[in-house]
């Protein structure tokens, strides 16, 4: 950001020469004032587009790597990492079972087992603590 901004302050002083120097020539004595609003103005336009630009431009985010050294060192399974993906998602016991072919006493038995392993008691603390963990996006 500072160097955008000495960038624009370098831009300004060589406008503010320029306008200095035109004074003294013919140009400036043939042309209306009007011309030369008009070309100052697209100039200082321009240049607040640009800087906007500038400021406002996001890197991108880096794709989602899972923290594979975390899921280790839980003891966190294939298939808890599975249900942890749909809990994220908000689907109820029931949705994950029909999705994973499971049935809902067994999805019950992951969820605890995932509790247990991050320490836990809700589903919001669970999503929050896996996502500072890196286990889901």
């Amino acid at each position: 950001m500072t160097r955008t901004v000495l960038i624009w302050a370098l831009i300004l002083a060589a406008g503010a020469f320029v306008l200095r120097w035109m004074e003294y020539q013919y140009l400036a004595r043939v042309f209306s004032w009007r011309i030369y609003v008009a070309v100052i103005g697209a100039a200082f336009a321009a240049g607040g587009v640009w800087v906007g630009w500038k400021l406002a431009a996001r890197s991108r985010p880096a794709p989602f790597q899972r923290n594979l050294a975390a899921q280790a060192a839980l003891g966190v399974t294939g298939q808890e990492m599975k249900v942890l993906e749909q809990l994220a998602a908000g689907r109820s016991n029931k949705e994950i079972a029909l999705a994973l072919g499971l049935s809902p006493n067994t999805i019950k038995t992951h969820i605890a087992n995932l509790f247990a392993k991050l320490d836990v008691a809700r589903r919001t603390q669970a999503l929050g603590k896996a996502r500072d963990l890196h286990l889901i996006p």
